[in-house]
């Protein structure tokens, strides 16, 4: 089965929208209404396909298509017999680039979801009861630059939260930092402590808030927004500032006498080659690096290396929308996985009906693959305009 060669190689970018326009980070303007993502199909001469995110060039594609399926993982002696403990497959790093359509073609031929062929479930499909991980709405962007009064700007962002808690959610990001660029830094800071206070007040005390500064405050600035917001109970600050071992261990210690739980996060975009270090001495409490880079299989050697630690992980991917589907995944084999960040958007050529999000948790399908499908049409117009298709001799 795992022999399959692979006759077809197709790359297309599909656009779809956000409900809303997504407002400002600390430090960058507008994200905007739209996603972008680059999808590849990979199809065998047997016509199994699986597909997913991928950033690859016509010309790589040509260099690689007619490869077999064990060309591009490793798979573990006696795998096959595994444990739900065991060993998983690895996508070869000369492969990765290919490494969604790979997982889900894996998911396709072996009649399972992508989490089922991680545990080495045999039972068929149905049969193990249905696997749910936690998400969070992460579109709680500063969408209030326009208001003046301050209590205007937090009433907007709570409603934006009650959006999300419409849509199934219980946990919140909500994006601060607005004096680090946006505002006049007192003022900026002074709303960011009301939209935090008025968004946990629309979405309950049960309800998780997570804070987002995009590296928008310093050490003292830090302090202040969450002492000023203990109330709010904020269960993580990401990205408060960059990584720094001196003022992390500061800000850790500060916690502790105040009382206060909130973890510290980190890691998305250029985190700093020391986070890992940082984490396992326990700087760090959740690691958020990009799921599509490293991406799906270095997740697969480092979710377990961070439970060793007793340190989370919540990977990051906004605006991939596929991460979306396919964190939840990765969660079945990382005991002290944390979150999915759920980027909520309609994108025509993929069917994602399939995943609904109940009570603040996403059920995952049981469907192989990643569960999700592709309409012909909107994505062979994807190819034609903006992509390729190259086939390898037979």
């Amino acid at each position: 089965m795992h022999n399959v060669r692979i006759e077809r190689i197709e790359w297309g970018r599909l656009t779809g929208e956000r409900p809303r326009k997504a407002g400002c980070n600390s430090r960058l303007g507008e994200h905007g209404l739209h996603v972008s993502p680059s999808i590849a199909r990979i199809t065998t001469f047997d016509g199994v396909s699986g597909f997913g995110r991928a950033h690859l060039s016509k010309e790589v594609a040509e260099s690689i298509v007619g490869f077999h399926l064990n060309d591009a993982f490793e798979f573990p002696e006696n795998w096959e017999q595994e444990g739900a403990r065991g060993k998983v497959p690895q996508v070869k790093e000369a492969f990765r680039m290919l490494e969604y359509p790979l997982w889900d073609l894996l998911g396709q031929l072996e009649q399972k979801p992508v989490y089922a062929v991680l545990l080495n479930l045999k039972e068929p499909l149905g049969k193990h009861g249905s696997f749910r991980v936690p998400c969070y709405d992460t579109s709680l962007y500063i969408d209030d630059l326009h208001l003046e009064d301050n209590d205007e700007a937090a009433a907007l962002i709570a409603s934006e939260a009650l959006e999300g808690a419409a849509r199934g959610h219980t946990a919140f990001k909500i994006k601060v930092g607005r004096g680090a660029m946006h505002m006049p830094l007192e003022k900026g800071t002074q709303r960011d402590i009301r939209v935090i206070k008025a968004a946990r007040e629309a979405v309950g005390r049960k309800a998780t808030i997570l804070l987002d500064a995009n590296n928008g405050y310093n050490l003292n600035l830090t302090k202040r927004v969450l002492s000023e917001t203990a109330d709010a109970e904020v269960y993580w600050m990401e990205e408060a500032f960059h990584e720094d071992a001196r003022l992390y261990s500061n800000l850790k210690e500060w916690l502790n006498a105040e009382g206060l739980m909130t973890k510290i996060a980190d890691g998305e975009g250029g985190a700093s080659p020391h986070l890992l270090q940082w984490a396992e001495e326990g700087l760090v409490d959740v690691v958020q690096y990009d799921i599509f880079s490293p991406g799906f299989t270095r997740w697969l050697e480092l979710g377990p290396q961070l439970d060793d630690w007793n340190v989370g992980t919540a990977p990051h991917h906004y605006g991939g929308y596929y991460g979306n589907f396919a964190t939840g995944h990765l969660a079945s084999k990382i005991d002290l996985f944390q979150f999915v960040e759920w980027d909520h958007a309609t994108v025509p050529g993929i069917d994602d009906s399939v995943y609904e999000i109940v009570d603040g948790y996403i059920h995952i399908p049981e469907l192989p693959g990643f569960g999700l499908s592709l309409d012909e049409t909107p994505y062979q117009r994807a190819v034609e305009e903006s992509g390729f298709t190259v086939c390898a001799p037979k």
